[in-house]
């Protein structure tokens, strides 16, 4: 397995798909980074000889955001519009859905699983 920014990158995938294991490389950033370093995107990653590694880790460490410094920087943004109270800020202070979608039947993956309220019994005369 290779390692680049401190990830185990599988060797028997194509070097396309491999990279995106990497948090902050998709598969466009992942093309972009072969071109760079003018490796076939079919080319797997065992095929890979040490002077084209070293060419994609100096890319990524030069040009790309990626892992712990990535995570941290979204969790700021995230803590920054719930510190000034703005709408997308509350919604991620209530674990809801942020982006307009409807909350009545769906968004379990945000509100978590369901909680039954109970019906409130009538009084008796």
């Amino acid at each position: 397995m290779a390692r680049i920014a401190g990830v185990d990158i599988p060797d028997k995938k194509r070097g396309e798909i491999s990279l995106t294991y990497i948090f902050g490389i998709g598969r466009s950033s992942a093309r972009r980074i072969l071109e760079k370093a003018g490796i076939s995107y079919d080319k797997k990653v065992a095929e890979w000889s040490d002077e084209e590694a070293n060419a994609i880790r100096g890319i990524i460490n030069g040009e790309f955001t990626t892992e712990g410094a990535l995570r941290s920087e979204v969790q700021l943004s995230i803590k920054r519009l719930m510190d000034i109270g703005c709408y997308r800020g509350l919604r991620h202070r209530k674990g809801l859905p942020l982006r307009g979608q409807r909350t009545k039947n769906n968004s379990r993956t945000r509100k978590g699983k369901r909680k039954t309220v109970a019906n409130k019994k009538k009084a008796t005369k």
